[in-house]
């Protein structure tokens, strides 16, 4: 399992322990409005906008609170009025680093942001300087007790899907286009799999080896930093931890 993929599974586990506290609330909300907004409230013509539905629902945030965010986003209701900003610049070990946000205050998230890299070994970049480093993808990671790899794959595929991944650690992911996003997700649930994590999220095309444990300790520094901020909904970065590195880290 590559220390990204391994990241990646903490950063699902961390999501569900902020949901719990309602930290991951707020952030789907925003994320519905903005969707709403520039996409309409019709689900089924909103791919994004059904997405963030869904997770919001795994997240077991109620109907009403889902309904009124899609409602202050088309124009329903008054409500906050947030934009949709991206940030990249570099980590420790040169890794490239891109900050997805929604907010409702320019000056202060972007303060935030720099601030962040740049007390955590990071340096914030131009507009375009990382981005082509990454496309976007639909990911959904499934777990399971004696799952089958083949018999998983041709499921994936049947829904639409590009690739699948194990992860080594009773977990698979699977890729696919945006477009694909919600055929391949309702593919795999009605074929009885329990779907632990999905979203649609940039996705790095390659990866940087980062095999010192100092640098890697401070890529995850950094990154858990800019999750933690209120108006950042994702972050990606194109490391590779070796998994002997990763381990030393966690314990």
């Amino acid at each position: 399992m590559s220390g990204h993929s391994k990241w990646a599974n903490i950063k699902h586990r961390k999501a569900a322990q902020d949901a719990k506290k309602g930290v991951a609330f707020q952030k789907l909300v925003r994320a519905i409005m903005v969707a709403a907004k520039e996409g309409g409230a019709d689900l089924a013509m909103n791919i994004r906008l059904k997405t963030f539905v869904d997770k919001a629902k795994e997240a077991n945030m109620t109907n009403e609170t889902i309904d009124r965010a899609i409602k202050k986003g088309s124009g329903g209701l008054d409500g906050e009025n947030y934009e949709e900003l991206y940030y990249e610049g570099y980590g420790p070990g040169g890794v490239a680093v891109l900050v997805e946000s929604l907010t409702d205050n320019k000056n202060r998230t972007s303060s935030e942001v720099r601030f962040v890299f740049s007390r955590n070994g990071g340096s914030l970049g131009e507009a375009g300087c990382v981005a082509w480093m990454f496309e976007r993808r639909g990911v959904i990671v499934v777990s399971g007790e004696g799952l089958d790899e083949d018999e998983l794959m041709m499921n994936a595929l049947d829904g639409g899907a590009d690739d699948v991944e194990n992860n080594g650690d009773g977990t698979f992911s699977i890729y696919c286009t945006p477009s694909a996003f919600s055929a391949v997700r309702e593919t795999l649930s009605g074929a009885g799999y329990h779907i632990a994590s999905s979203d649609v999220q940039m996705t790095p095309k390659n990866t940087v080896t980062v095999s010192e444990r100092g640098t890697a300790s401070r890529l995850l520094r950094l990154l858990d930093a800019l999750e933690d901020l209120d108006d950042v909904q994702n972050v990606t970065a194109n490391f590779d931890i070796p998994d002997e590195v990763m381990e030393s880290l966690e314990a």
